[in-house]
């Protein structure tokens, strides 16, 4: 297998892409002909302020085009097979600030297009009568544009198709997400050899994204959650600004995102360098579960039948513990574990962290699946990540010890014992193969590795 620099070096695959979309559209209606039609996201100003918003590309965009510009457009003709991408022109007041804009040829040999041209041609090029329809998506088309040369315009199709397409990524995509993974598990190193000795959790961050930046991962996949303590117990905390004295570990869930395409890992370790023993059982279990679970993955897997496993493997561990009691059926039908993990095993990872495709019921009356990312089969070449945990959390977990129905199943004298392990969590993301899968995170998660790496061994 090629290195993930060696397969970088070549073109981000657009017109492939552009081809599973077009057969997607297809398969849902066999006479699909017409015109793709796609804008990037526009440059934005800061409100009540003369500076840019942050900019981030849209993704549908990006899937068809590998382009990063902001104010251009794309079309695709299905018919032809034909690509062509609009950037902006010169604008030399802009230029003044800013510099030179890329060049129409310069463009051509960066992006996976049959044709450039800028963004001035864009009204004339779809003037042009066109026998099928345009397909773009709701909200995402500008005033000044027009689809009246078009047959018709569909605004639904298009979506759903790319967001079906991006599960199953390609060896390009495999390795952006290599690259990103790379980097941030040596930023992950670098929190472990800070950590002992940092004051507070705004140190760790800024180590994380520092490491990230200075070895070319300039943006974030997601606001990192640097959380000590019991705050780990809280499953997207964000403040990352609270002291780490007295506490006993630290859960970092942070990645770095390489030309749109995320990293997201998590670590929980002990600050000191050696786990509690409380701390050290749960983390054990958890990192049992990850394992049983990830084995369990090859194509055609069934995702929600992986999540039931992470669940039992925890009532299995929390009995051991003393913290649960009673028969591990009962405890798994009443749905207690919830308690104890509330969120889903993982959720598919690209372009996005919580990325397309995963067919979610949020409206799910079963608790235990409620919050579950990806339901059903999971596909060759889809990445997904497998992150079992264990919290302690005050809120969700003492309205169960208020409810006869579940309160039968805690133990409230042992779990005493416990909270301040806050909450932990071990997360790698996995792509899915015919016959099993590849790891594609090298953070260290062997408690003994880990240890070494804090005490600076």
């Amino acid at each position: 297998m090629a290195s993930y620099e060696t397969v970088l070096k070549g073109k981000y695959p657009a017109k492939q892409h552009a081809r599973r979309v077009a057969e997607y559209l297809r398969k849902k209606n066999p006479h699909a002909t017409g015109v793709l039609y796609l804008e990037a996201q526009k440059t934005k100003l800061i409100e009540d302020n003369d500076s840019d918003m942050l900019f981030r590309q849209r993704r549908y965009f990006y899937y068809l085009t590998g382009c990063p510009l902001a104010d251009s457009y794309f079309t695709y003709d299905i018919a032809t097979s034909k690509s062509t991408l609009f950037i902006p022109p010169i604008d030399a007041e802009s230029v003044i600030w800013s510099g030179l804009p890329q060049s129409v040829d310069k463009a051509l040999s960066l992006y996976d297009v049959d044709a450039v041209r800028t963004t001035d041609e864009v009204a004339s090029a779809l003037a042009h009568p066109h026998e099928g329809p345009v397909w773009a998506i709701a909200n995402q088309v500008s005033d000044h544009i027009s689809f009246l040369s078009f047959s018709a315009t569909d605004f639904t199709l298009l979506k759903e198709a790319i967001e079906e397409c991006r599960v199953v990524k390609d060896d390009y995509e495999v390795a952006l997400i290599r690259k990103a993974n790379a980097v941030s598990a040596l930023a992950h190193t670098e929190v472990l050899k800070r950590v002992k000795h940092a004051k507070n959790e705004r140190e760790l961050e800024a180590a994380f994204i520092g490491t990230c930046i200075a070895n070319g991962v300039r943006e974030q996949a997601y606001h990192s959650i640097v959380a000590s303590g019991e705050a780990a117990a809280t499953l997207h905390y964000v403040k990352n600004d609270e002291p780490l004295e007295g506490k006993l570990n630290l859960l970092l869930d942070a990645g770095g995102e390489y030309n749109c395409y995320a990293a997201d890992i998590t670590r929980t370790f002990p600050i000191s360098g050696t786990f509690s023993p409380e701390s050290r059982a749960i983390y054990d279990t958890v990192l049992e579960m990850q394992h049983v679970c990830t084995n369990m993955l090859k194509a055609g897997a069934i995702w929600d039948t992986i999540h039931l496993k992470a669940h039992e493997i925890a009532i299995e561990g929390l009995l051991k513990l003393g913290i649960l009691k009673g028969s591990p059926e009962d405890i798994l039908k009443s749905r207690t574990s919830v308690a104890f993990l509330p969120h889903g095993l993982g959720h598919y990872l690209g372009m996005d962290t919580h990325d397309t495709g995963g067919h979610a019921n949020y409206a799910d009356k079963d608790t235990i699946f409620r919050y579950l990312r990806v339901r059903g089969k999971v596909p060759a070449g889809a990445v997904i990540t497998v992150e079992p945990g264990i919290y302690f959390c005050r809120f969700i977990i003492e309205p169960y010890l208020k409810d006869p129905a579940h309160a039968q199943y805690i133990n409230s004298e042992v779990l005493e014992k416990y909270w301040a392990v806050g909450g932990v969590r071990i997360e790698d993301n996995i792509l899915v193969t015919d016959t099993g899968y590849e790891n594609l995170t090298a953070a260290v998660k062997d408690v003994e590795e880990m240890g070494k790496i804090i005490n600076g061994a």
